[in-house]
């Protein structure tokens, strides 16, 4: 039968040779065999992907498929790899801007319309998915297939990252804000504003250190766990530093915001702002009519070097070339204790009789539900409601007010000590001003010139700067 169907039947093979055709050219006499047509399939080279059910049909009723076409095998096509890729852990575009917010009063938040994207140290910024080799296809002649691998995804390390040992893995190596130029991952450890500080800037968050080219107006806030560097100058801003902050030309907060550095401030003039520093406050001309704080010292002693009205506190040392003005305009000068110990103090002196007329309120709530159950013999279940709830108000104002008042007798006491401290006018101190050295205080009532004041035996003392 093989004979036979040798002298009756061709096989077609696709130009891909993926396919392969049978076709009877007569009337087939006789049985045949489904073997007699692997076997024919095989002569002619076809030895993969034979069409088993192809196979029974033709065999079940030859003549049936007599000069009809039909897939007597169908080989496997090669399956490609799959191109490698990069999933982000970021924003890719690092700076993200956001519609200005609608907040829940109806009014629009037009300051938070960038968010930066801030990473830490050792953190994932990107995994590198490695490319597949793919499949290998056969032809119906057996012959291998080469399937195209897949193209790998490029990926480079910029500045502050690093690969994992397979180079798949990008970590962060210092805190900063991610950059992705095309296929190269940075992190920068500077925020730059090439500008000023606007309504398409908004406000600023950053892990690392912010530098502003221009100035930073009324009403925009800037925060950075590094330094803070403003070329121009600062309005009623409110700047925030882990680090230190430098303002080129000055502050003039209008009353308004802050800068706080854990560090050190520096910066030209000061006028009508509030400042706050860890270590020391170094003014280049005048601080006029603000409130400055440092724990160590305020220097103000260039050209100027004038203190002019507001409070200026620090824990050990502050000197200016100018303290006052001739209209003797009251000028406060506090030294020997840390800027925050004043506040908190002032802030328990505020707070505690507060607590002691909310607790008198209390214990008079108390004995009127005490006469009213003396005289009935039981309380209605509202009345011991409010009973329990004054019972429980009395106790936590009770306890509040010990704890407060042991922190503020503890405040006094350090007030009190005569902790090591000057004040030093290089040129003139003007009547008016006066000078606060922990719980002592003196009241300068005529000019002094190149003077040092310090705190000695409780009393206020003065010495000539040589």
């Amino acid at each position: 039968m093989v004979n036979q169907l040798a002298e009756l039947a061709t096989i077609t093979v696709s130009k891909d040779k993926l396919l392969a055709e049978l076709i009877l050219q007569d009337k087939f006499e006789g049985q045949l065999l489904e073997d007699d047509v692997i076997k024919f399939c095989h002569a002619k080279g076809i030895t993969f992907g034979l069409i088993e059910n192809h196979i029974r049909s033709i065999c079940a009723n030859p003549n049936k498929f007599v000069q009809v076409p039909l897939n007597i095998a169908e080989g496997k096509e090669a399956i490609p790899g799959k191109d490698g890729e990069v999933h982000y852990l970021f924003q890719k575009k690092g700076v993200e801007v956001n519609s200005p917010k609608i907040l829940e009063d109806g009014r629009v938040d037009f300051y938070s319309v960038l968010t930066i994207e801030n990473v830490t140290k050792g953190q994932l910024l990107a995994e590198k998915i490695l490319p597949t080799a793919g499949e290998n296809g056969t032809t119906v002649t057996g012959e291998s297939i080469q399937a195209k691998p897949g193209r790998e995804a490029k990926l480079r390390p910029g500045k502050n990252v690093v690969f994992n040992s397979e180079k798949t893995l990008v970590y962060a190596v210092i805190d900063g804000q991610v950059s992705l130029e095309e296929d190269k991952i940075s992190v920068f450890p500077v925020y730059e504003v090439n500008g000023d500080v606007d309504y398409s800037v908004g406000n600023i968050n950053f892990i690392g250190t912010v530098v502003v080219r221009g100035n930073v107006p009324t009403g925009f806030s800037i925060k950075a766990t590094g330094d803070i560097r403003i070329y121009g100058s600062v309005e009623g801003a409110e700047l925030t530093a882990e680090g230190s902050i430098e303002i080129k030309n000055g502050i003039a907060g209008q009353d308004k915001g802050h800068v706080i550095a854990g560090n050190d401030v520096t910066t030209s003039y000061i006028q009508n702002g509030n400042v706050t520093a860890g270590n020391s406050v170094q003014v280049k001309q005048s601080i006029m009519f603000s409130r400055v704080r440092a724990n160590k010292q305020v220097i103000c002693q260039g050209t100027k070097g004038i203190i002019i009205g507001g409070v200026t506190q620090a824990g050990e040392k502050i000197v200016a070339r100018t303290i006052g003005n001739f209209n003797s305009t009251p000028t406060t000068l506090e030294v020997g204790a840390r800027p925050q110990s004043r506040q908190e103090l002032d802030s328990l002196k505020l707070k505690l009789p507060v607590l002691h007329d909310n607790l008198l309120k209390t214990k008079q709530g108390l004995q009127v539900l005490a006469q009213i159950l003396k005289a009935t013999g039981d309380l209605p279940p509202d009345k011991r409601t409010l009973q329990a709830r004054l019972d429980h108000t009395h106790g936590i104002l009770t306890k509040e007010i010990k704890e407060l008042e042991e922190r503020k007798n503890a405040m006094e006491v350090e007030l009190e000590k005569e902790i090591p401290a000057i004040i030093e006018v290089t040129n003139l101190m003007y009547p008016g001003a006066k000078l606060v050295f922990g719980k002592y205080i003196r009241f300068i009532k005529q000019e002094h010139s190149r003077t040092r004041f310090l705190l000695l035996e409780g009393e206020i003392t003065t010495s000539v700067l040589i």
